[in-house]
Order: structure tokens, then C-alpha cells, then sequence
């Protein structure tokens, strides 16, 4: 007789699974005390499980990612029409580029390989937002201010030479506005920029100097205003009281900081400063441009895109350059390899010059002192800088009898042994404007 199914013996036990004859197999769907439905735990027993998100945590997480993806996106469109805006600013000089190109034959090769020379040039046209300073005729150019930069090529030192304006120098044929062309002529070298513009001048320069001119920019009355006023003003000293109605000035006596307008009057005043010459005026400018670069370094502007912004920004509204240094991305690295030459190291002098026999209005080069500047500049060579007080009167050239470099380094002289570096009178950035 067959066995009764229900007394068949069932499958052998397992050890490791629970036993539910009293009652412990969970209820599909039921709940603990706590309302969570019961799972296996790591330790096979049955435990509560975690509670499930609710729907308004999911909802706030979802809304916080959108909003940092939003600004995220705000910020990098603000960036980049801050950045659209600076790069804008900039004029691009296509002609003087045109110009210089039709005349490469004749310019001098560089060098000095990643050193670079860079011509400035203030320019106090009286046209648009200038018209405060003068008569406007026409828009016509005038170049108030030209500096000759050199960056050394490991950019540790950089030198600011003063081409003064009333030097008689061998102005080569250019062209003006219209395309005429002007005579070769010996005359004085601001003319050369309202003649035939600035490839005029740097053609000028050329000839000169035997210097190649890498980039040039040209900055007006108003881009120096706001470049003083974006880094909250430069602190001078004035001897005496000064009242200039033609400069636009009216300073008291002592330490004080200029805004841009009168900053601007400070560098242009002629005669209600100093002894009225044009000499006085450009060692004036010099160590305002040192006070200014002085103080961009010392207040952390160039590593401060915040404090910054505004400096790019008063700089570009105003400036105008060749094709090569027209983006804010060209003026970018041309200031991040400037930001680590020491203050002592940015100097500043005037060309070796004198009052021009022919007329004591004019000026001229004094030799062999200009060409030997413009040798050790060609060849990225040290230059030494001292106060005027300091230099030996009527002569730039150093004093062998130390054998010491003042500009803190040493180059080989015809016989191997070092020989210092030739000085001439002029200023660093270093320099406090009140110790003068």
C-alpha cells in the first residue's frame, strides 16, 4: 500500500535558513512597528528597510543642480562678455602694420632672440573726449610722449628710454592720411608722428637707433586718466604750490595722491614745475610711470583679476596697436611676463642728448653715449641706472675703477674681465617720488 503523501519526509533542513514554523515568515506587504516594510539584512535576518526618499527632497536636489548649472552658465557668459568687451576696446593700427611692411627691406633684423622693444607713444591729440585740453584741429596727430621699452629676453629687468620730442632727428620719406608722400628730412622728431602716423616714427626709431620695433601702442589724455583713477590714485610730492590753468592743476604743497585728472595735468605741466624745461618734464613723467607701475606691484593689481579688470579696461578704451598686440589675450601674456621684474629693475632715462648747436630750442644726440645705449639695448645687454646726483656731470659712462656692475650684472669686457655695465642718468620704479 502506497505511503500517504503527507508523511513523506520533506527536503533536509537547512542549517542556515530560519525557521518560520512559528509563525516568522513575513506577510507580503506587511509592516514593522515603525510602518517600514521588513527586508533580509547581510546577517539573514529581517530588518526594517531605509525609508525612501520623498518626493520634495528629490524635487529640492533637482532644483539645486539646475541652479548651479544656471550660474555657472551666467558666469561663464559674464565672462566672456567681460572678456569680448576688453578684447573690443582695442583699435587695431592696420596702417602703420601696412605701411612698415612695404619698407621691411630697409628695418633692422632683431637680435637679441625673445627679447622684446616695444614703442610708446602718448599721443595728446585734442579730437573727441580730448577737446578739454586744447584746440581741436581736425584731429590732427601730435605725440606728446615716446618711450622706447625694452624687455629683456628673460624678463627680469625692463628699460623705458624718452625719445624727447624737440630732438632733431633723420625723418625718412612716409606717407600722410591721404597717401602723399613727404621729403626725407632732417627735423625735429615729433614730427615724424603728425606727418606720416606711427609707422613714421617707428621707421624714425629704426634709423636711430638700429633697434627693431616689435609692437607699438599709442595711448591718449583719457586712457591715462582712467588707468591712474582704476588703481585708486598715485601718491607724489610737490617743493612748492602749483597753479596751472593751462595743465588744469592747482596742488598744494607736500606728499598727496593725484587722480587721473590731475595726474594728467602733473605730467604735462611745463612751466609752473621744476625749472620749466622739457627735460625737467620728462624725468617728471619717468617717475610718475615708476610710481604707477610701482604701485600696481606692491597692491597685488597684476594678480588680481578683480583689481585688475578696471586698469585693462581704462587701458584698452584708449589704446590702439599693431595687429600682432591687439588682443586682450596678447596683452595678457605681455603683462603676465612683466609682473615678476623687480621694481628696482623697471628703469627709466632719457637718450643721451644736449641743446642742438643750431638752435638752443632743439635738441641732439650726444655721441658716443646714444650709440653705446643703443648697442646694449640691440643686444640685450644690462644697462645701469642712477640719479641724476649720482652720475658724473656731462658724463654717462661708468666708473671702471670699481670694476662693480650697478645694474647687478657683469659683461665681458675686450680682455675677458667683467666690465660693468654703462650708466646713465635716470630712475626705477623702486624710487619714492617724495625722496627726490
Amino acid at each position: 500500500m502506497d505511503a500517504d503523501v503527507s508523511d513523506s519526509p520533506g527536503p533536509p533542513a537547512d542549517p542556515d535558513r530560519p525557521d518560520h514554523s512559528a509563525g516568522d515568515e513575513p506577510v507580503d506587504g506587511a509592516r514593522d512597528a515603525s510602518g517600514a516594510e521588513p527586508r533580509a539584512g547581510e546577517d539573514g535576518t529581517w530588518a526594517a528597510r531605509p525609508e525612501p526618499v520623498p518626493g520634495r527632497r528629490r524635487h529640492w536636489l533637482r532644483w539645486t543642480a539646475l541652479a548651479a548649472s544656471f550660474l555657472v552658465l551666467v558666469a561663464a557668459g559674464v565672462g566672456w562678455w567681460l572678456y569680448n568687451k576688453l578684447d573690443d576696446n582695442i583699435t587695431t593700427d592696420t596702417g602703420a602694420a601696412a605701411e612698415l611692411k612695404a619698407y621691411e627691406k630697409e628695418r633692422p633684423l632683431p637680435i637679441a632672440h625673445d627679447a622684446q622693444n616695444i614703442l610708446l607713444i602718448g599721443s595728446d591729440t585734442r579730437s573727441g573726449d580730448n577737446s578739454a585740453y586744447g584746440r581741436d584741429d581736425g584731429g590732427s596727430q601730435r605725440s606728446d610722449t615716446t618711450i622706447l621699452l625694452h624687455l629683456a629676453a628673460d624678463r627680469r629687468s625692463a628699460t623705458a628710454v624718452s625719445i624727447p620730442r624737440d630732438l632733431m632727428a633723420e625723418i625718412p620719406s612716409c606717407h600722410t592720411k591721404d597717401g602723399k608722400a613727404t621729403k626725407e628730412q632732417f627735423a625735429q622728431f615729433n614730427w615724424a608722428f603728425e606727418l606720416g602716423g606711427t609707422a613714421c616714427t617707428i621707421r624714425t626709431i629704426e634709423k636711430m637707433t638700429g633697434i627693431r620695433v616689435d609692437h607699438h601702442m599709442v595711448i591718449d589724455f583719457a586712457g591715462f586718466k582712467d588707468m591712474v583713477d582704476a588703481v585708486d590714485g598715485v601718491e607724489v610730492c610737490l617743493k612748492k604750490p602749483v597753479d596751472d590753468a593751462d595743465a588744469h592743476l592747482k596742488l598744494p604743497a607736500g606728499r598727496q595722491k593725484l587722480d587721473g585728472e590731475e595726474a594728467l595735468g602733473y605730467v604735462r605741466a611745463r612751466k609752473s614745475i621744476g625749472n620749466g624745461s622739457d627735460t625737467e618734464r620728462m624725468d617728471r613723467q619717468q617717475k610718475f610711470l615708476g610710481a604707477l607701475v610701482n604701485k600696481m606691484q606692491s597692491n597685488g593689481v597684476l594678480l588680481n583679476p578683480t583689481r585688475l579688470y578696471p586698469v585693462l579696461d581704462a587701458a584698452t578704451k584708449s589704446l590702439t596697436t599693431d595687429p600682432d598686440l591687439d588682443s586682450l589675450r596678447d596683452l595678457y601674456d605681455l603683462v603676465r611676463g612683466m609682473r615678476n621684474v623687480p621694481t628696482e629693475k623697471v628703469q627709466f632715462l632719457t637718450v643721451p642728448r644736449q641743446a642742438y648747436r643750431a638752435d638752443a630750442n632743439r635738441d641732439e644726440l650726444v655721441q658716443p653715449d646714444a650709440d653705446r645705449l643703443f648697442a646694449q639695448l640691440r643686444k640685450d645687454e644690462p644697462v645701469a641706472v642712477v640719479p641724476a646726483d649720482k652720475a658724473r656731470s656731462g658724463d654717462s659712462q661708468p666708473d671702471h675703477s670699481s670694476g662693480e656692475d650697478p645694474s647687478g650684472g657683469k659683461s665681458a669686457g675686450t680682455d675677458g674681465s667683467p666690465t660693468p655695465a654703462p650708466t646713465y642718468s635716470g630712475s626705477n620704479a623702486a624710487d619714492d617720488l617724495c625722496d627726490s
